[in-house]
């Protein structure tokens, strides 16, 4: 006997934009001070998207750390935090740092491999 069962819809991902996106445009403007507004954005949108293809538990862990560093973002002088935990190692939290800079980092140069340290276009 053939059982048939009506296909589950596929399920909705929540987007990571913004969540994501405040910090990794903190992060990369720390980073790279003269890497131009538009090339950021790209970078970040990259970043995004990556983070919305991540597999649904990782997705969830990583919306989870976002969620409450975009709640830290809000705060005012909410840059020193960022600067901290840029350059500190600290378990799991460290983990979203290098996630977010890495493929930030990864799209901006392979775009425009002649991007110098700083971020200004060579």
């Amino acid at each position: 006997m053939e059982h048939r069962y009506a296909p589950m819809p596929p399920m909705r991902s929540v987007p990571s934009a913004p969540l994501v996106g405040p910090f990794a445009e903190r992060l990369l403007a720390l980073d790279l001070p003269d890497l131009p507004a538009s090339r950021r954005d790209d970078a970040i949108g990259f970043t995004v998207r990556r983070i919305d293809g991540l597999p649904s538990v990782m997705h969830i862990g990583v919306l989870v750390i976002a969620a409450v560093f975009r709640c830290i973002l809000i705060a005012p002088r909410s840059d020193g935090f960022v600067r901290f935990v840029a350059r500190a190692p600290l378990p799991v939290v460290g983990e979203y740092v290098r996630l977010i800079r890495s493929l930030g980092y990864a799209y901006i140069w392979e775009t425009w491999p002649d991007t110098r340290p700083t971020g200004a276009a060579a």
